[in-house]
């Protein structure tokens, strides 16, 4: 990513006698990429340069956070990150929250769930975390009840009760927006949906309740919580600045945590 150092940035950094220290940032496309670039923006002046880096899943940006590649990743949620770290062994650390993004039912067939027929094809993330989740919201909306043993993290066997006999297409997440014209309908995570041109406020025909478990997190490598970068990250990202830039662009569909 180019950026142009202002000269206020400069004379800043000058008085200071300190050089503008550099980060790189994995975020996935959507209002992740678009609030890293504001942040980044809000961070300049403050001595921290940010390359904001995208990545087109949700595996990779742990992967190159484990190996270095870069130095901080936002893009996931608690649940997804725990299994993440469980699974591939990497050794990650949250030091702060972000956002909550409540996933949303698209459909180029429907235009409310109700009107769902029997035996319904419905589209969700392929990943355990959020596939779970997608289920969890299926059954906030009445269409399903799944075993509450499986916690946060139930698959299609879970399923309990599915009075419609619902049949699920299990997807890579960012694959799901180009897949709606074969299927009836499906669960798509708020950043995949931007990024593909669809407003989960005016395209979504149901949406998931703010008040859930998976509110987004920073993360960084275990050892690297205590870096002055870090500290002055989450303080570019939780300013007032960051906080009106997403009121203003996503109108409530994108949560801040603070």
């Amino acid at each position: 990513m180019l950026r142009f150092t202002t000269l206020t940035s400069v004379l800043a950094l000058m008085a200071t006698g300190l050089a503008a220290e550099e980060i790189k940032v994995g975020v996935s496309p959507g209002e992740h990429a678009e609030i890293m670039e504001e942040v980044a923006r809000i961070a300049e002046p403050m001595g921290l340069d940010i390359d904001v880096i995208e990545f087109s899943d949700y595996v990779v940006p742990n992967q190159a956070l484990a190996d270095g590649d870069i130095q901080a990743n936002s893009f996931q949620h608690v649940p997804y990150l725990e299994a993440q770290m469980k699974d591939r062994g990497f050794e990650l650390s949250v030091v702060g929250t972000t956002i909550t993004t409540p996933m949303g039912v698209y459909s180029d067939k429907i235009t409310d769930i109700a009107d769902l027929e029997e035996g319904a094809t419905f589209g969700i993330p392929n990943d355990p975390t959020n596939g779970g989740r997608a289920l969890l919201v299926l059954q906030q909306l009445g269409m399903i009840k799944v075993d509450e043993a499986a916690g946060l993290v139930p698959t299609v066997l879970d399923i309990t009760e599915n009075p419609k006999n619902l049949s699920f297409k299990e997807l890579d997440a960012a694959q799901l927006p180009r897949s709606l014209a074969d299927l009836t309908a499906a669960l798509i995570n708020t950043n995949y949906a931007i990024a593909s041109g669809l407003s989960p406020k005016e395209d979504s025909i149901a949406m998931e309740s703010a008040e859930n478990p998976y509110v987004n997190v920073i993360a960084v490598r275990k050892g690297d919580e205590e870096a002055a970068w870090v500290e002055t990250l989450l303080k570019a990202y939780h300013s007032d600045e960051v906080k009106a830039f997403i009121a203003e662009s996503y109108q409530g569909t994108v949560i801040t945590s603070w």
